[in-house]
């Protein structure tokens, strides 16, 4: 029975035919894998911070439509009597 340590697998064998030029596939697979995975990610960042953006804008318009609601609560009220003006 062989007792390989893990530095043993990584070691080439006599005839082994895997040299630098698969390593060099192995460095530019991994290398384009990356760079597909950041070009993912940037675009993720990028969709997110757009909705935010959006969800933001959108919560300041409604913020605006409530403060113009209130007012015209309060100018109703005035007219109907149930309210005197604030001066």
């Amino acid at each position: 029975m062989n007792d390989y340590t893990a530095k043993d697998l990584n070691e080439p064998e006599d005839g082994d035919t895997r040299g630098d030029d698969a390593d060099n596939i192995d460095k530019r697979a991994f290398d384009e894998m990356n760079s597909q995975i950041q070009l993912v990610l940037q675009d993720m960042k990028d969709k997110f911070q757009t909705m935010s953006d959006q969800i933001l804008s959108r919560i300041d318009d409604m913020g605006a439509r409530i403060d113009d609601l209130e007012k015209n609560i309060s100018d109703l009220m005035i007219h109907a009597g149930l309210e005197t003006p604030d001066k």
